[in-house]
Formats: structure tokens, sequence, C-alpha cells
């Protein structure tokens, strides 16, 4: 069920309030019957706007509210009176959403911190009223200016997974069960690829009382940069993490290789991602003995740290966090 409520992705039609006319109004009293003009301003068309909620962690909300629609503003009235803005329509979504144009796919903006509150789609601008344009040669223009049409615009909306740890690695490399033994988190395990189809997030105790957030990422194939296997909608949460832990099973055919892989993706898809400090976990190290680890030290790819784990057997995790935590101290 946690699965099917975790939504990370969601386009919506966005249309924001019109404008209201300004007023063509000219002033009478019983002293003066004959005035000036006085119309008001129509007031401006509401936006649209994206408002950060740390208490979130989907885009449920908005899976089934595909027209989002904001108030138009009310006319310019008599006296100089502006006319009423329309009503704001105020979408909360998590941090790390990100704001795309539908036809362009061009990022707008992303959402970072709680109440942090940007305008999606802008409303339309409220008329001029009639005093606006009197001059010297027109002392009473019987015109006003209408008001400025709303806009409707197709958006996305796209969470990224904000965690400190982020576990990559191919399908059934054994990132959902080491995830389970950290932590408190109920991740769907089972002895086949492509069980996890979204992230989940656990928190790590460390010693002290201290801790940190992990997610496993959906495994990652060759081609994943491409979108194949779902490729870009798995990538995109391992931005937000601050240090990658790649997970590769020490029953792999070639461990190098599989990294390299792995690693190819990450450069493809966002080169930045190779900046981000890295650790290697042979997992299901249970199955061999000390002797074969040493064997298989040799042919670890060079240049990154490396630690062999169980979860099963529930060895070297202590040796992980550590590792985990100095990683996140250097992040």
């Amino acid at each position: 069920m946690a699965e099917q409520n975790f939504v990370d992705y969601v386009k919506i039609c966005c249309r924001s309030g019109a404008g209201g006319a300004g007023s063509a109004h000219f002033f009478r009293s019983r002293a003066n019957p004959r005035g000036g003009p006085d119309g008001g301003d129509g007031g401006r068309g509401g936006h649209i706007i994206i408002r950060g909620n740390k208490q979130m962690w989907t885009l449920l909300p908005l899976k089934y509210r595909k027209h989002v629609i904001a108030g138009r503003g009310g006319n310019g009235g008599s006296n100089h009176s502006s006319g009423a803005y329309g009503e704001d329509i105020i979408l909360d979504v998590p941090l790390g959403t990100v704001a795309k144009n539908a036809e362009t796919e061009e990022v707008e903006f992303e959402i970072a911190e709680d109440g942090e509150t940007r305008i999606l789609v802008h409303g339309g601008r409220g008329g001029l009223g009639n005093s606006h344009f009197k001059s010297s040669t027109n002392q009473a223009p019987r015109y006003a200016q209408p008001g400025e049409e709303g806009k409707e615009e197709w958006k996305i909306l796209e969470l990224k997974v904000i965690a400190d740890v982020g576990l990559v690695g191919f399908p059934n490399a054994g990132k959902s069960t080491l995830l389970s033994v950290m932590t408190a988190a109920k991740p769907k395990i089972a002895n086949y690829a492509f069980t996890t189809l979204t992230p989940n997030l656990g928190i790590v105790s460390y010693r002290d009382t201290r801790s940190f957030i992990m997610a496993d990422i959906p495994g990652i194939i060759e081609n994943a940069h491409t979108g194949k296997g779902l490729g870009h909608r798995f990538l995109r949460h391992i931005e937000r993490n601050a240090v990658l832990l790649f997970v590769i099973p020490c029953d792999s055919e070639d461990i190098r290789r599989e990294y390299q892989i792995l690693l190819n993706e990450l450069k493809m898809y966002n080169p930045e991602l190779l900046d981000k400090p890295q650790l290697l976990a042979i997992s299901k190290s249970d199955m061999i003995d000390e002797e074969l680890r040493q064997m298989i030290i040799p042919e670890l790819p060079e240049g990154i740290p490396y630690v062999f784990i169980s979860s099963v057997a529930q060895q070297g995790l202590q040796t992980l966090k550590d590792k985990l935590w100095d990683k996140l101290n250097e992040a």
C-alpha cells in the first residue's frame, strides 16, 4: 500500500485567474455634477503557488487533481476603488519537488525549504481605470483598460527524495534487505529483479543517539540514463543524496565491471553525481570465507573505499555505519 501511495511525478493543467477590468467612471455629486474620471483599477488575477511542506513525502494529493484554476480579479469601481485580487491557489508539495514546463521539459525552480513559496503560474494583471488616462488634452477619457487574461499551462512536478545516503546498485543486489536491517523501514523484499519500484527511506541509528537517513533507490540497469527500465524516474532521486553507497553482491561475475556500469549511468545522467562521496559495500558476503575475500579484494575497483557486509548475518554493518558517518562529515 505504501508503494501505491508514493507518487513522485504528476502532470497538471494550471489556469491562473484573469485580471479584473478597470473602471471608466466619472465622479458625480450635487455640488459637482461634472466631475473628473475616478475609475479604479481592476484586481490582479489569482496566482497558482507552490509551497514547500516538510510534513509531506509524496505528491499523492495532486495525482487526481488534473486541473487547478485560480480566481478572477474583481473589476475596478468608482472613487478610485481597486478591484479585489483573485483567489490564489496554494499547492503544498514535499521538499525536493522540481517544477518543469511540460512542453519544453525546462526546469523552472525547485522547492528546498519548508514554507518556501514560488509562483508556478502568474495571474493576469488588472486593467487600469480611466483616471490613469486623464491628460491636459483629454480631460474626460471614457475608456479604461481591460484585465489581462490568465494563463493556461501544463506543468510537471517531480519529487527528488532527500536523504543522507543513497543506495545505488543493480536490481536484486540486496539494497532493500540492507535498509530493512539497518533501519525500521519495511521495504518489499523478494528474490527477483525490480522488487523496489519506489524509493524507501529509513533512519539509521548511530553512536551517541546520532542518526542519518538512508534511501533505497530502485535498481539501475545498463542504459538507464536513456530511460530504459524507468531509468530517469530512478536516477533523479540520487541527485538529492549526500553520499552514494554502491551495493554489489560478492557473487557478481565482475564486481569492477558492475561498478563501472553504475558509475557510467550516473555520469551520463548527470556528471555532477560523480563529485559526491562514494563507498562500496560488497553484500551477501556471508556466502564466502576469508580466503575468497582475499581473492576478491584485488579485483575490486580502485579509488573507492569498500567494506564486506552481510545483511542476513549482520556482518560488517557497524563498520559500514562508521565509514558512512565519516563520509557524511566529509560531505
